[in-house]
């Protein structure tokens, strides 16, 4: 393994796309890469290009025999007694919460510390993002700004119908805390689990923790395809029935008969294959992310607040983040960046700053954790093959950063 010198590792920029720091070419000691795809493609050999042979050479490029192999493999993985494929983790959002009954202008609760697929979805369908706070150290929905939220939007003569959960980082949020809650009210929860799929929380797997969950296959996720993709997982015949409709343009019994507004949201069978070699290490990925967070987490822990897992759960470790004070974030970043040490920023603004979002209603206190969260918070390298010397290496750089940046 070569070490991190500042003349083999590509430097990484705050406003840098997701798409940008994953490995797209072979690595070697010129690339040290923030996430690195190529490792894994090693490791699976002439398993992918074979996969993507075996379409080549049947021709069935859409509705493939490997996606409804691929759609049986994961409800086998996670226990959802369906599961549909699908174009990517926005089309999965827009397809659940049509399928959950989401209305024109009903209040559908998201948090404010995220990415803005999910608010956006929410928006498009012409319901009501209502922003509500996170807690500070899991990075999940708040159960109590949730109340809150739904008190605002009564308050204001929406019609609450539902919250999208989002298992930021790869943990689970507090499912039954917040399960309650939507009883209370007569709420649906929709998990999005684009970043936990593989994650479990009191023995039971991401995929059947709600009514309806989401995920991602975008690359840089934990599994993850070579392009976009998703997938929706449900126990309900009712539900998996209407998303398979919508995926095809509202298709009823044959091809030629629409029963409902849909689109085009099916997953290529390409990506099918691609997912379906990817699924038979997922266990091991798994317990090597485990591995490396806990390194992480020793190495650093005296200095920074690093994740912290909730009993009764396990993560998926789609990033490793750790949370520093507001006024050294950026300055250790620029030290490690200088360090040539790759770093990342999720997210530096919260939802309720960009510009599309100002002026969607928020939880009555306000959304002061996101507001924090996206001035404090700094993902580390963390992918399946991060080596322990390169790893420690990284530990090492940081900690000096820390110093340099302290006067210590």
């Amino acid at each position: 393994m070569a070490r991190i010198t500042p003349d083999n590792v590509t430097p990484l920029r705050a406003g840098m796309a997701t798409a940008n720091l994953l490995s797209t070419a072979p690595a070697d000691d010129q690339h040290i890469p923030f996430i690195d795809l190529q490792a894994q493609r090693r490791r699976l050999g002439k398993r992918i290009e074979d996969a993507i042979a075996r379409v080549l050479n049947h021709g069935r490029f859409v509705a493939g025999p490997e996606i409804d192999e691929l759609e049986d493999r994961l409800s086998a993985w996670c226990g959802a007694r369906y599961t549909i494929s699908c174009a990517s983790g926005t089309t999965a959002l827009s397809l659940g919460l049509s399928a959950l009954g989401a209305k024109y202008r009903d209040a559908v609760f998201v948090p404010a510390f995220t990415f803005v697929s999910p608010a956006e979805v929410i928006a498009r369908l012409g319901c009501i993002p209502v922003l509500v706070d996170v807690v500070e150290d899991t990075f999940n929905i708040d159960p109590d700004s949730l109340v809150r939220g739904i008190q605002m939007a009564e308050e204001h003569g929406l019609t609450p119908r539902g919250a999208i959960v989002i298992d930021l980082f790869g943990q689970p949020a507090d499912y039954p805390a917040l399960q309650k809650i939507a009883t209370a009210h007569g709420l649906w929860l929709m998990a999005d689990a684009a970043q936990s799929f593989g994650a479990s929380l009191q023995g039971r797997n991401v995929g059947q923790l709600t009514k309806l969950t989401t995920t991602s296959f975008f690359p840089s996720k934990p599994l993850g395809c070579y392009g976009d993709g998703g997938a929706i997982f449900t126990d309900s015949e009712e539900i998996a029935t209407e998303v398979r409709s919508r995926r095809q343009h509202g298709q009823g019994d044959d091809r030629m008969t629409h029963v409902r507004i849909g689109m085009n949201g099916r997953l290529d069978t390409v990506q099918a294959a691609i997912l379906l070699e990817k699924l038979t290490i997922l266990g091991d990925e798994l317990k090597n992310r485990d591995r490396i967070a806990a390194r992480y987490a020793k190495g650093l822990g005296d200095l920074v607040d690093v994740p912290s897992i909730a009993p009764g759960r396990t993560s998926a470790w789609a990033q490793y983040t750790v949370r520093l004070k507001r006024t050294e974030r950026d300055q250790v970043r620029e030290v490690l960046e200088k360090d040539r040490i790759p770093t990342a920023i999720y997210y530096h603004t919260a939802l309720h700053h960009h510009a599309p979002y100002t002026g969607y209603p928020r939880a009555h206190g306000g959304l002061p954790v996101s507001e924090k969260l996206a001035r404090t918070v700094l993902s580390l390298p963390m992918h399946p093959y991060l080596e322990a010397d390169l790893q420690d290496q990284i530990i090492e750089r940081f900690r000096t950063a820390i110093a340099a940046v302290r006067g210590g």
